[in-house]
């Protein structure tokens, strides 16, 4: 890790990948910085955990409609750091935050409540038990570039409603972005320390990881999502870790071929392809292969690329210059490898450095990086398979498992198909929107990562399960203690019978053999 004087002279530059415009410089925190944060928040956590939900949704509540009336200020904010269109923006990160919001308020106090345990084994049933939902303590939350506002926001809320603080360490590209989620808390009446952003770049989120927090959140890259992994399971705290993927889109036979193929195009360079849920590979049944890619090739060379705070633009630039050589490389390296690029496939100068033009490529196969390595990009690749055997192996056949999607007209036959697919989500005619879902959880297997977020298991991973368990006889002294007795044993026997023999009759024989240990002699 590097020294405290190396993190001190560091300094983030928040920039319009659009234009170039420095939006903000920010001092990276330093370990001191991050260490008092965690530190900080976690008294303020005291109190704040012991509140019921109900009180504690209420600063959602308040954030809900401060962020409704705000709307179109923060979008604006998101698009100018992010360079997404406006409209992208406002529904695929405010909106989300804002039916978070709803889905917590509705449904949060009901799944974090105190659980009833049953207790099926006979000789348990003088007790009671029940599974209480407690919060960790401080949670810290590493969050990118792609969905500056949505993916931390969702995070944050869903572990302040538990009852935690947070710690959020954004990305170094879109700070802004996370001192406006600040400041909506902040005017929601959140208590003071109870969210804490510390800003700067990998070294501060390592910082964050080595400081006291009790569960981490991250999201972005394989490498790095092993190397939290690795630093939290040193000091045996759990994460949860969204690495991204390569997201399979499978057109059956009996697909509307004009409906799959507007959602590959907006599924594949939405948000300019920067998306963990995008479509980044797309399967589709021989005979309707060359009709897809004339209607993909048709779409695609419609779309208006440019700034987007002009409100007609459908893709905007890339995050930055390093994402756009990815992508460039990948689309190189196929065409090296034969595949046929229809159209795009080149920088767009005259818009700005960071512009790609959506690119939609065929003949594409499994030699090739576009089709196994994460593109993060305006990138579509088509290939053609034969029947569901071969395209189940081939959507298999990739270290991610995030998501998937599956197009036909036989719904039945879709929900068999997704079965088979190796991914967190399968959606059945539809791409992407299974983020919008804010019951929906949301995760991968494989190198896509562990645990979730969103939905009642997302809300789940921001608390620690206590199991209390009271003894309705409390005079009584248990049949199991000790002394054992020479006929102690013979007389368990019975019982085991008495409770799980196949037959009545030794299940009777049973109960009456063990029905001495109950007032044997010699019990301590």
């Amino acid at each position: 890790m590097a020294s405290e004087a190396q993190i001190t002279q560091r300094e983030i530059v928040s920039r319009n990948p659009a234009t170039g415009e420095v939006l903000g410089r920010f001092d990276c925190a330093t370990v001191a910085d991050v260490r008092a944060a965690v530190l900080n928040a976690r008294d303020a956590q005291a109190e704040w955990g012991v509140l019921p939900a109900r009180e504690r949704l209420k600063v959602l509540r308040r954030f809900q409609r401060l962020l409704q009336e705000g709307k179109t200020e923060v979008a604006q904010l998101i698009t100018r750091e992010t360079g997404k269109p406006y409209v992208e923006a406002l529904l695929t990160e405010v909106l989300v935050v804002l039916d978070t919001c709803r889905f917590l308020v509705e449904s949060g106090p009901a799944m974090l409540r105190d659980e009833a345990v049953p207790h099926g084994n006979l000789i348990m049933k003088a007790k009671v038990g029940q599974v209480r939902r407690e919060p960790w303590g401080v949670v810290g939350v590493i969050s990118p570039w792609n969905y500056p506002f949505s993916i931390p926001a969702g995070e944050v809320l869903a572990g302040l409603a538990a009852g935690n603080a947070v710690v959020l360490k954004p990305s170094e590209y879109t700070a802004l972005t996370a001192v406006e989620l600040r400041g909506l808390l902040a005017r929601a009446g959140l208590p003071k320390n109870l969210f804490r952003v510390v800003l700067g770049d990998g070294v501060t989120g390592a910082a964050l990881v080595e400081a006291p927090v009790d569960k981490i959140f991250f999201t972005g890259s394989v490498a790095t999502g092993r190397r939290v992994a690795q630093a939290a399971a040193a000091r045996l705290i759990p994460v949860v870790l969204e690495l991204g993927g390569k997201d399979a889109m499978v057109v059956l036979d009996d697909a509307d071929l004009d409906v799959a193929s507007s959602a590959a195009v907006w599924g594949a360079f939405v948000n300019a392809g920067q998306t963990c849920l995008s479509v980044e590979r797309c399967y589709v049944q021989r005979r309707q292969y060359e009709h897809f890619l004339e209607l993909c090739l048709a779409k695609t060379q419609r779309l208006r690329i440019g700034n987007g705070m002009h409100r007609a633009t459908d893709v905007g630039p890339l995050i930055h210059e390093g994402q756009l050589r990815i992508v460039e490389e990948h689309v190189a390296e196929a065409r090296l490898h034969g595949a046929r690029i229809l159209t795009g496939g080149h920088r767009l100068p005259d818009l700005g450095a960071n512009f790609y033009a959506p690119t939609l490529l065929a003949n594409v196969d499994h030699s090739m990086q576009i089709m196994r390595d994460e593109t993060f990009g305006p990138a579509l690749p088509v290939m053609p398979f034969e029947d569901e055997e071969e395209v189940v192996r081939l959507a298999n056949d990739s270290e991610f498992g995030l998501s998937a999607s599956v197009w036909t007209g036989d719904s039945a036959r879709g929900e068999k198909l997704a079965a088979r697919l190796d991914a967190g989500t399968v959606m059945i005619n539809d791409v992407v929107s299974c983020f919008g879902i804010s019951e929906a959880p949301h995760g991968g297997v494989k190198s896509s990562g562990l645990g979730r977020t969103r939905g009642r298991l997302g809300l789940e991973e921001m608390v620690r399960a206590k199991y209390i368990d009271s003894d309705r006889l409390p005079y009584t002294k248990k049949v199991w203690w000790y002394g054992y007795g020479p006929e102690f044993g013979p007389q368990m026997e019975g019982f085991v019978d008495f409770l799980f023999a196949p037959s009545l009759l030794r299940r009777v024989r049973g109960g009456l053999r063990s029905f001495a240990a109950f007032f044997r002699e010699g019990r301590l």
